[in-house]
């Protein structure tokens, strides 16, 4: 039977070594973010078509995930296997994209095997390598430098240090292209609608109030029996008290409940209108679900009341209804 393998004592320093590799690798490109980079982004953003990213092994991995990143912040990105683009998936590219080739050589076969069928078409080439006198380099549009003094792996063969500055130039353009396009948060919500960001940004009061039946509410001359009663059959809470015209008057919650029982009052005679609180804290239909959640948490409270321009009671809501709707 083998003897189980463990971590060496000196696994902790090699893990932190390799952290600081990488870090100085990425430390290293700030000073490289010059006029190519520019170039690169004005390339991008005068595009009428795609951007189309590319490499092979672990720069495919790379640039999977930069298209992956530019896709979800504003700019329209796919990835194209180089071996598979000349084996007709450069079908894909138009005149229109930009392709962005990653290799650390500048030397990989498959992605200049295609680069003299891309200038044919007409796309402009975006490369990122680690030698600038490499063949991709020279025949890019723009070059990006993502060269870095060593390799995480002690052999100093597997890509560490290399593709860990490669995936960060690709966010360093992602994130200069969704400011340069105004790219903000509504935007990626609608990119992301079953993220937590998506649903916190795309869903409004509207979309979890309770409605019309549903809304607890009682006439101003009801009595506090009947308020109680309304409030334990549409179980909110609350009850809201209005006119006749459904205009609000004021609120009766499970808070007031508590501090009525302590004065001993008779349920059966005395009015809601006595007792209820009469600038209650309200919200409109449009306002975005987790503007009721902030409300909600400043002023200590577990229930609202969703209001129309002309004051009229429209719907209700609690916590437990913005829970549901997991935008909390």
């Amino acid at each position: 039977m083998n003897k189980p393998l463990t971590a060496a004592p000196h696994a902790l320093d090699l893990a932190r070594q390799v952290l600081n590799i990488e870090a100085a690798a990425i430390q290293a490109l700030v000073a490289r973010i010059d006029d190519q980079f520019l170039q690169a982004l004005n390339l991008i953003l005068s595009c009428e078509g795609r951007v189309i990213v590319s490499g092979m092994g672990k720069s495919g991995h790379i640039a999977r995930k930069i298209a992956a990143t530019l896709s979800s912040t504003g700019t329209p990105a796919y990835f194209v296997h180089p071996g598979e683009a000349s084996h007709g998936d450069l079908g894909m590219v138009t005149a229109h994209d930009v392709f962005i080739g990653i290799s650390y050589s500048g030397e990989s076969q498959e992605l200049l095997t295609i680069v003299p069928a891309l200038k044919r078409q007409g796309a402009k080439l975006i490369t990122i390598t680690g030698k600038p006198q490499s063949s991709l380099a020279h025949d890019a549009d723009v070059h990006l430098d993502g060269s870095v003094a060593q390799e995480a792996c002690p052999m100093g063969l597997a890509p560490t240090a290399s593709t860990t500055a490669a995936l960060a130039l690709g966010d360093a353009l992602a994130v200069a292209l969704l400011d340069a396009k105004g790219f903000g948060e509504a935007d990626f919500a609608r990119s992301h609608p079953g993220g937590s960001l998506g649903r916190r940004l795309l869903t409004h009061v509207r979309d979890v109030m309770h409605t019309h039946a549903s809304i607890p509410s009682v006439r101003e001359d009801a009595t506090l029996a009947d308020a109680v009663l309304e409030m334990s059959r549409k179980g909110l809470g609350m009850t809201a008290i209005v006119d006749a015209n459904h205009h609000l008057l004021g609120i009766y919650t499970d808070g007031d409940l508590r501090r009525t029982l302590e004065k001993k009052v008779d349920f059966s005679t005395t009015s809601v209108n006595s007792v209820m609180s009469r600038t209650p804290r309200h919200i409109g239909p449009d306002a975005l679900a987790v503007d009721a959640v902030q409300l909600m948490e400043q002023y200590n409270i577990s229930q609202l009341l969703v209001l129309d321009a002309q004051n009229k009671v429209v719907g209700a809501l609690n916590m437990h209804d913005l829970l549901k709707a997991k935008v909390i």
